[in-house]
């Protein structure tokens, strides 16, 4: 049996996995920073972040280009965010903490950044868990709304992040230029998933195709 993979299938593995390549060569090569548990930290971080947002950016992508195999994408981004995620926190509890379990704890009551981290993580499982075949089935209608809870992750791991650099993003002071970029990009990633949004979306794509000869505007 032949299996054909799409140039967009290609791309998503394997930029999925490039940072984690890197980030074990800069590793075993001693090419990571001064602190290498913080630049371990930092990376898986970042690309679970990035991960996320692509992911988000699917059904947008779908809706103003009707590029369906965006939809396609989106579990496997999903599922690399996770990865990445499962890492993050990993590298943070058994290489930062050493799997102390009270300084652990204190670290979640103490750190704000810590506690959303946290959170957006323990909301992350369930939808990792149940993102097959199996589950939408089973659970119907029901995996819709669980899979809703992305609205809430995403938000949460921006604020994660901008509460873990050096700086305030509210108030606009220190190191807050990727912060606010990805808070940027979530927030209109959310925003053309309204209703009036999306439509005033697919009503732009309809105008533009009818434009081309040839093209069929319905997705």
């Amino acid at each position: 049996m032949r299996f054909r993979y799409t140039p967009l299938q290609i791309a998503v593995h394997l930029g999925a996995w490039f940072p984690l390549a890197l980030l074990a060569f800069d590793f075993f090569t001693g090419s990571l920073s001064a602190n290498p548990i913080q630049d371990l930290e930092r990376r898986t971080g970042s690309a679970a972040l990035t991960l996320l947002v692509l992911m988000l950016a699917c059904t947008p992508l779908n809706a103003l280009f009707g590029w369906q195999e965006a939809l396609k994408r989106r579990r496997a981004l999903g599922l690399y965010a996770f990865m990445y995620a499962s890492i993050h926190l990993l590298v943070f509890a058994g290489l930062d903490y050493g799997l102390s379990w009270a300084l652990i704890l204190d670290a979640v009551v103490e750190k704000r950044f810590v506690l959303i981290g946290t959170a957006a993580f323990l909301l992350f499982i369930p939808l990792a868990v149940t993102s097959f075949r199996f589950w939408m089935v089973r659970m119907g209608k029901n995996w819709k709304r669980l899979h809703r809870l992305v609205y809430v992750i995403a938000p949460l791991a921006v604020v994660h992040f901008a509460w873990a650099r050096k700086g305030d993003i509210f108030r606009l002071q220190g190191d807050i230029m990727r912060p606010l970029v990805y808070g940027l990009i979530v927030l209109l990633l959310l925003g053309l998933r309204l209703p009036p949004l999306r439509r005033a979306a697919v009503s732009f794509r309809t105008r533009v195709l009818l434009l081309v000869p040839g093209r069929d505007p319905t997705p």
